[in-house]
Parts: structure tokens; C-alpha cells; sequence
């Protein structure tokens, strides 16, 4: 039993940790229609900004701050992407994916020529760093501050979505850009906003990273994006519930095969991958084909 709860608990720790990646990709793609494929080295310097500030500082203070500090450089990071290069690509899908791709590969390869490639320890403070009793099992204390950041995010993204006055811009703006853009609303500037929110996720996503595994690398936030996007696709490209679904499934899955499976939780996540996009009904072509 207390297997069961540690592998859960764990589980849905890792899942919280695949939302907050997935939810910022979702939404740059769903609201926006760009497939961000540089959304996982937004996340790597986020983790090494996060990385020297809770280095510096120390204790949980250092956390805290290293936690504004990341995620203000995943949004500054996306912020200027948007600006200067995908601002130019809008309607333009491959260029899109070809300079997003480019940048998935050369910010990587920068950290690393700065940083080298070995992992480095990130510095856990000591009341993060034990655990917690839960009917028998002892679970880390960092599993429960990733569900509790996860469910916060939720909230907020669907708030903004469907409160503010941003978020109705944006959804409107995706549908009809011209009509928005002749009522003389900037749809540009919302458009500069959701991309800075997505980067922002994937910055929080980065710190909270090295808080699960206790380390990082250059090459991790590429690594993470890998299975943001078996979320994003299992739950919908434009649907923030469903990809917090898809999240705790395949983090759950991921853990329970890993253990009872001896080691194939990777495989076990292409398996699920691949039963639902077949089970998927397929869209139906003009003209009525199927």
C-alpha cells in the first residue's frame, strides 16, 4: 500500500511538473497558432538563472527569489522572441516551426559552452528537502509544492482566459483578427502578452524542474518538452482542463510502468500516446470523407 501512494503522490508530482510546461505551450498554440518548438530553452536558462540566484542566496528565501528570477527570465526570453522573430512569421507555420526548432538547438549548445555539459546539484533548502508521512509512504516535501503551484496555475489561466479583458482579445482575435483589429483594439500587444505568459510558465517550469530531480543540464528542458507535447496532444492543443488531465495521466503512467513494468515508463507513455490518437474519430475532409 504504501508503494501504491509513494509511486502516486510521485506521480502526480511529475505530472504537475509536465502541466506547467505544457499549459504555456498550449497556450501560444491554441490561442495563437504557433507550435513553439524553443519553449524548452526558455525553460533551461529560466532553470540556470534560478540555478546561480538560489545558489547565491541560499535557504528558502534563495528559492523564492530564484522562483521570481526564473520565471521573469522565461517571460523577458519570450518577449523578445516574440518581437523580433515570430511577430514577423504570423501565418507563416513553417518558418515558424524552422526558427523555433533553430533555437531549440543553438540556446542548448550556448549553455552548455558557458555552463559545460554536467548536471549541476540544484540547492534544495532543508524544509523542502525531507518528507512526508502519507499512510505509510514517505513522500518528498518538493511532490506536494508542485501539485500546489499546478493547481494555482490552473486557476489562474483559466481566470485570465475567461475574465479579463486580455484573454477575450486574444480568443477573439484568433477568430477574426481583422474584425478585432478594426474596433481599434491592439491585438498585437495581446498576442506579446499570452507569448510572455507561456514563457513565464515554462521559466516557473524550469525552477520547479530542479526542485524535482534535484539537478540540471543543458539539455533538460528539451528533454521535459518532449513529453509537454505528448500532453499537449493527448489533451487537446487548445484546451487547458483537458492538458491538466493528460498531465496527471501521463505522469501517472510514467511512474507506475517505471516501477512495475522495470524501467518502461517512457514506452508506456508512447503506447498511451498512440491509443488515443487512434481512438480519436478522425476529422472529416470537405465533401464529406472521412
Amino acid at each position: 500500500m504504501s508503494t501504491l501512494v509513494l509511486l502516486t503522490l510521485t506521480g502526480l508530482g511529475l505530472g504537475a511538473l509536465y502541466f506547467l510546461i505544457a499549459s504555456g505551450l498550449a497556450l501560444i498554440f491554441g490561442l495563437m497558432d504557433v507550435l513553439n518548438f524553443a519553449h524548452g530553452a526558455f525553460l533551461t536558462v529560466s532553470a540556470y538563472a534560478a540555478w546561480r540566484t538560489a545558489e547565491t542566496v541560499g535557504g528558502t528565501g534563495g528559492l523564492a527569489l530564484a522562483a521570481l528570477v526564473g520565471t521573469a527570465t522565461g517571460a523577458l526570453l519570450a518577449i523578445v522572441v516574440e518581437l523580433v522573430l515570430i511577430r514577423r512569421l504570423y501565418g507563416r507555420p513553417r518558418e515558424q516551426i524552422l526558427v523555433t526548432v533553430g533555437l531549440s538547438l543553438a540556446v542548448p549548445a550556448l549553455v552548455q559552452a558557458v555552463w559545460g555539459a554536467d548536471s549541476r546539484p540544484f540547492p534544495v533548502p532543508d524544509a523542502l528537502s525531507g518528507t512526508v508521512g502519507v499512510l505509510g509512504a514517505q513522500v518528498p516535501v518538493s511532490r506536494f509544492v508542485l501539485i500546489a503551484v499546478a493547481l494555482a496555475v490552473l486557476a489562474a489561466v483559466n481566470l485570465f482566459l475567461s475574465r479579463t479583458r486580455y484573454g477575450l482579445i486574444v480568443r477573439a482575435g484568433v477568430e477574426d483578427r481583422a474584425m478585432v483589429t478594426a474596433l481599434g483594439i491592439d491585438v498585437t500587444r495581446a498576442f506579446t502578452l499570452v507569448f510572455a505568459i507561456g514563457g513565464a510558465l515554462a521559466g516557473l517550469a524550469g525552477v520547479l524542474g530542479g526542485l524535482y530531480f534535484g539537478s540540471l543540464s543543458p539539455h533538460q528542458g528539451t528533454s521535459l518538452l518532449v513529453f509537454a507535447f505528448v500532453v499537449v496532444v493527448i489533451g487537446g492543443m487548445g484546451s487547458i482542463p483537458g492538458v491538466a488531465l493528460s498531465a496527471l495521466a501521463v505522469g501517472l503512467v510514467q511512474q507506475y510502468a517505471n516501477y512495475y513494468v522495470d524501467g518502461y515508463g517512457d514506452f508506456a507513455v508512447v503506447v498511451l500516446l498512440a491509443a488515443v490518437v487512434l481512438a480519436r474519430p478522425a476529422p472529416r475532409l470537405a465533401g464529406g470523407v472521412a
